[in-house]
């Protein structure tokens, strides 16, 4: 298809039409100054002198594996097999579409249905989905799922939620006048969110790890919620973690969210990532977004059948749920093709690795005076307390070419009793050399501070 630009007269033909002068009098009930009128663009030129202004602008990026790397806080650098890129590249997979004709479709149907069987399996759960965007708009998606189960309209959610999630969750929960309770924060992760669940609440949001890094105790917090008929929703950010810790539905979760950046998918500079969506099978009609199933053709020949879709687009309008359409598909895909490569062992080794390298990360930098270890129990993320600000000190290794983690004001802007809190994670790609030269990089910046 060629693209014809518009001539002048097409857009004052247009502009005739609706009954407008000029394109600024499209923009009259956008805020003054939310409008900026004066793109400071360089006039056009030729294609090398394009590429090579944009490619300066490229090289002044510092890429996660340009040097030691040590942040996440809900997005992770992991290695990704070279394998997944060349499969998910095939011409029959990067279709940008949704697969409204299941008949023309198979292969799409089939991983999506794989990418369910590997998320239900991972969290413990009866059920999972193949249709979210990421990990804090499925914990949204959950928490109106559970609206809808319970007939409640209170949600409280773990202090050691991601802020990031927590905001996603009010966004959409108190644009229909439901309460969003967020409980204390508490970086050692002891936090008293029992005493907010009463019989007015609907969910109950923990995260584990927390965003500081803590393996929380699933299980009482469950048995709390179901006291009062309330469904515990965990938040998994870190996929890899699942490796090695007992899958949320083993220990009482209703339904399990998380982000599936972690496998098969790298940073992309902020997504796009997958979301993951798991249940129990009871709710399964409450479930949003959707669900692909295996079946038998007329033939007895086996297929797969998009299933259980209350979308707008389907039949049953009035029972909709949220239409999540054109999704992450590459990314699920990606995420299907890693796990497959890594099946259940593989995983467990991996999960192991990130712990040990985080492990000894912690011993390197609680040895220097003055760090203090916050998090008892971790995976491969864990949080430590520098004795001044960590903004300026991240900055100051960010010049040595050390990304040194997630300062508490990046994620706490309000509370200045978390900016000397950094949040610091560790994988696989992670070397020992690495951690060294972070914990001599850490200990020569504080020793010049004036704390």
């Amino acid at each position: 298809m060629r693209y014809l630009p518009l001539s002048d007269q097409d857009r004052a033909e247009m502009r005739a039409r609706i009954g407008v002068d000029r394109i600024d009098e499209l923009f009259v009930d956008v805020p003054a100054d939310a409008l900026n009128p004066h793109l400071d663009l360089p006039d056009h030129q030729g294609e090398l002198a394009v590429e090579r202004f944009v490619s300066g602008l490229a090289a002044k990026n510092h890429a996660a594996g340009d040097g030691p790397f040590f942040a996440g806080a809900g997005a992770y650098r992991h290695h990704v097999p070279a394998t997944v890129d060349h499969i998910i590249q095939r011409s029959e997979f990067l279709t940008a579409y949704t697969p409204y004709q299941p008949e023309i479709a198979q292969g799409t149907l089939q991983y999506l249905f794989e990418f369910q069987t590997q998320v239900a399996t991972l969290t413990g759960m009866e059920v999972a989905n193949a249709s979210m965007y990421d990990g804090s708009t499925a914990t949204a998606e959950a928490a109106l799922m559970a609206r809808r189960i319970t007939k409640r309209r209170k949600v409280v959610c773990s202090g050691g939620l991601h802020p990031h999630y927590a905001a996603v969750v009010r966004t959409n929960l108190e644009l229909i006048d439901d309460e969003v309770v967020v409980a204390p924060i508490t970086p050692n992760g002891l936090g008293k969110i029992r005493q907010f669940i009463d019989e007015e609440t609907s969910c109950v949001i923990v995260q584990s790890p927390d965003v500081f890094g803590n393996v929380r105790d699933i299980a009482a917090v469950a048995e709390a919620a179901h006291n009062v008929g309330a469904l515990l929703i965990v938040v998994v950010t870190e996929a890899i973690s699942l490796g090695l810790l007992k899958a949320p539905g083993l220990l009482g979760a209703d339904i399990v969210v998380g982000e599936g950046q972690s496998i098969g998918n790298a940073l992309n500079f902020g997504g796009p990532y997958v979301g993951l969506f798991a249940a129990r099978k009871k709710h399964v009609r409450h479930m949003p977004g959707r669900l692909a199933g295996e079946t038998v053709d007329a033939d007895g020949r086996r297929g797969f059948v998009l299933t259980l879709s209350t979308r707008e687009q389907h039949i049953r309008r009035d029972k909709a749920t949220s239409n999540i359409c054109t999704n992450s598909g590459l990314c699920a895909l990606a995420f299907t093709v890693h796990l497959s490569l890594l099946g259940g062992e593989g995983l467990r080794r991996l999960a192991h690795l990130n712990h040990q390298a985080a492990a000894r990360t912690a011993d390197r930098l609680t040895a220097i005076d003055g760090v203090e270890l916050v998090t008892p129990t971790f995976f491969n993320e864990f949080t430590v307390r520098l004795p001044s600000k960590a903004g300026p000190i991240v900055e100051a290794l960010a010049s040595m070419g050390i990304i040194a983690g997630v300062p508490g004001d990046r994620l706490w802007p309000e509370q200045e009793e978390f900016h000397d809190l950094l949040v610091v994670a560790v994988t696989e790609t992670v070397s020992d050399e690495d951690i060294d030269q972070f914990g001599t990089a850490l200990a020569q910046e504080i020793g010049r501070s004036s704390w």
